[in-house]
């Protein structure tokens, strides 16, 4: 089943739809639907690297400690400097 989008442009913004539409030799219907669904896709990447690297950082062991602790150990380097 497919559904209806009415989105509204100013006039400037759609001749520049138009315009990128025509370029692309596609209705400005199709340019939108592609744009949008590339956009999608994109921020679902993104998402997905942010995963992967999460899940990547978490498979090291790093020293740490108490945040309270870290913070007066590193009060404690600038002071010696």
């Amino acid at each position: 089943m497919t559904k209806r989008l009415q989105v509204l442009f100013e006039d400037d913004e759609y001749r520049a739809l138009q315009r990128s539409a025509r370029e692309e030799r596609m209705t400005v219907a199709e340019w939108v639907r592609q744009t949008l669904r590339q956009a999608r896709l994109s921020r679902r990447r993104s998402v997905d690297r942010k995963l992967q690297a999460l899940a990547q950082a978490c498979r090291h062991r790093f020293p740490t400690a108490d945040i309270d602790v870290m913070l007066e150990e590193i009060e404690k380097g600038y002071q010696a400097q």
